[in-house]
């Protein structure tokens, strides 16, 4: 069956599509419903479903005979490390593991928190989690103290498992020392820390809270599955950027296994014993579908990598991975390629390495802008150049071109065509549906698919208002978009990131096109900026290629042109800066609403998932010291 019937069969039968793919997942007990609405109204898959998420990942695969697949293999640029894990050596290490929590008095639906590194003891801490069925929540390793608090009080651990250090290219960032000011500053203080000592950072351990974790595992007894309800929380990820009290997203058992398991053959076109890269983190979203659970639950060999695209050693550091484990579907964010661009623009260290085991390069986490697209065709040799869209809250795919189903056309800027469970909309402000080419608000209606977010943590009222109150009976996706008349879906930010140009509505995205397609550019960000007379104006913030020399005047007008041209002279486009760095999150997010903010003179706040806080000191005496700012 092709995209078009597969989309339509779930579309007009969802019960009936879900209840197919579910079949696809062991259950200790097939559930009793397929969708049905909980007591809040919200949308709940597979009710009266009895299964492990652990066993979903890892026991499943061993009982199968599979026990000695390579399961993870732990490639480390950062320590110089490679170690491979079979099935069977991680299913015993996780119940280990599992039985050292349980003694510590973790059990069903009790909080863990994880603040750790990619080293193979994060994962191995989440599976855990999921065998006891109790709920992690993982936050990004070297987030700062106040965050990591707000996290600590809003999910309430009995336990926090940690690490000595992380490791950020060659610079050693102690951990421990953030961990403790953490629960300094929390109102609620978990019973015990369990600290991995790294050889590079050496942790002092506070008696009796904090205990080693090798002397955690020699100590303790493996322990089997606890048997769970498919409508159980399996984790809480809170969103990135968020200011005052964090939202946790929650995210169910047995929806997310299903949209997991589903999404791997669909869309990644991967199955069991085919390795998969997701170059990501587990602290975000995309680590805990496809570094962790995803890949495992396929039965495929998934790989967690301690390095940069970058410096680790060099702009090769990609190509040598997918060469090394022979990498079939690879998915990063385009930053990433963006960085590699700009200190190899002709690709030229890909051709140390044999690639031709890559299938499928996907890419996602923020728009894959046209000039990195082209730059990815002209070098990946006839790869399919995959861009998909998706968000913390939905945990897979809204949008894709599915490997696995049927490869449509693609189009430079759209992730293609919405996923089979989505019933995707443009709605105007009004509520109003808009025909193609209108750009609007971006929508789903009710209900979500299996594996997206059935609430926040402990406050679904805070639910209904963010994502339901606007458009009643459709999630609010913050993003803004369109769909051409093929029905193509293009993503052109959020929704706070379309300016008013002299009451034109304008998206920043559109212009930042334009802006990145000229040959000095490396990468840029375009935000609007108040201007007395026509309500906003665009302003280019870009970075050059290495090696570029062109003058900053010549260049500005250059851009202009090529935006009166590309986007025309409605845009008032009149000024690019030339910067050194862009602010970014450590997700790859750049921060547009902040480098706003700072440009019209209004309070902003520097979110602790920014990569470097030194770049906005930067940014700001460039800005100065080009007129921009007044000093």
């Amino acid at each position: 069956m092709g995209y078009a019937e597969t989309y339509q069969r779930a579309l007009t039968d969802p019960e009936g599509f879900w209840a197919e793919q579910a079949r696809e997942v062991p259950w200790f007990e097939a559930p009793a419903t397929v969708l049905d609405q909980d007591d809040n109204g919200a949308w709940r898959w597979f009710r009266g479903g009895r299964m492990n998420t652990c066993h979903v990942a890892l026991d499943q695969h061993v009982a199968a005979g599979r026990g000695e697949t390579t399961a993870l293999i732990y490639d480390s640029p950062a320590t110089g490390q490679v170690q491979r894990y079979s099935y069977q050596e991680l299913l015993d290490w996780t119940a280990q593991v599992a039985g050292g929590l349980q003694a510590l008095g973790v059990a069903r639906g009790d909080r863990v928190v994880i603040y750790m590194p990619m080293i193979p003891e994060t994962v191995v801490a989440m599976l855990a989690c999921a065998r006891l069925g109790a709920v992690h929540s993982v936050v990004f390793g070297g987030f700062a103290a106040p965050e990591l608090a707000m996290r600590i009080d809003d999910a309430t651990p009995k336990v926090v498992v940690s690490a000595s250090c992380g490791i950020e290219f060659d610079r050693i960032i102690p951990y421990k020392p953030l961990l403790d000011e953490a629960i300094r500053l929390a109102e609620h203080k978990p019973d015990r820390c369990v600290v991995v000592q790294r050889p590079q950072e050496t942790a002092e351990l506070n008696a009796p809270r904090d205990i080693d974790w090798q002397a955690f595992v020699a100590d303790a007894e493996p322990v089997d599955c606890t048997p769970v309800d498919a409508t159980d929380p399996l984790y809480i990820l809170y969103t990135s950027g968020t200011t005052g009290k964090p939202k946790g997203v929650v995210r169910d058992n047995g929806g997310h296994a299903v949209a997991l398991n589903y999404s791997m053959s669909a869309i990644y076109g991967v199955d069991a014993g085919d390795v998969y890269w997701a170059a990501s983190d587990v602290g975000w979203v995309v680590g805990h579908s496809y570094i962790v659970y995803g890949p495992l639950f396929k039965g495929c060999t998934t790989i967690l990598y301690e390095g940069k695209p970058v410096r680790t050693p060099d702009a090769g550091a990609f190509w040598r991975v997918i060469a090394d484990h022979r990498v079939k579907s690879f998915f990063v964010a385009p930053t990433a390629f963006r960085a590699i661009k700009k200190e190899d623009p002709d690709c030229a260290l890909k051709a140390q390495y044999d690639i031709s085991c890559l299938e499928y390069q996907f890419v996602a986490g923020e728009r894959l802008d046209p000039p990195t697209y082209h730059w990815l065709q002209e070098h990946l040799n006839g790869v399919p150049i995959i861009d998909h869209w998706w968000q913390t809250e939905t945990g897979w795919s809204i949008c894709a071109n599915m490997a696995g189903v049927e490869l449509v056309e693609t189009k430079a800027g759209s992730p293609t065509l919405p996923v089979p469970g989505y019933d995707l909309r443009i709605l105007d402000e009004a509520g109003g549906e808009l025909g193609p080419g209108e750009e609007g608000a971006i929508v789903v209606k009710a209900p979500l698919p299996p594996g997206s977010f059935p609430t926040i943590w402990d406050d679904h009222a805070r639910y209904d208002e963010s994502y339901w109150s606007q458009y009643p009976g459709f999630y609010l996706t913050g993003d803004g978009g369109y769909r051409d008349e093929d029905g193509y879906v293009y993503v052109m930010g959020r929704i706070d990131d379309v300016i008013n140009v002299a009451g034109h509505r304008l998206s920043t995205g559109q212009i930042e096109e334009v802006v990145a397609d000229h040959p000095a550019v490396a990468e840029c960000a375009v935000i609007g900026i108040n201007d007395a007379d026509k309500g906003q104006v665009p302003m280019g913030l870009v970075l050059l290629k290495d090696g570029v020399n062109i003058e900053a005047d010549a260049l500005q007008a250059e851009l202009v042109q090529m935006v009166r041209d590309g986007v025309g002279a409605i845009a008032n486009f009149k000024r690019a800066i030339v910067v050194t760095r862009l602010p970014k999150t450590r997700s790859g997010k750049i921060l547009r609403q902040v480098m706003r903010k700072m440009v019209d003179g209004e309070a902003y706040t520097v979110p602790s998932t920014i990569d470097d806080v030194a770049i906005i000191d930067e940014l700001e005496a460039t800005l100065v010291e080009t007129g921009v700012m007044s000093g």
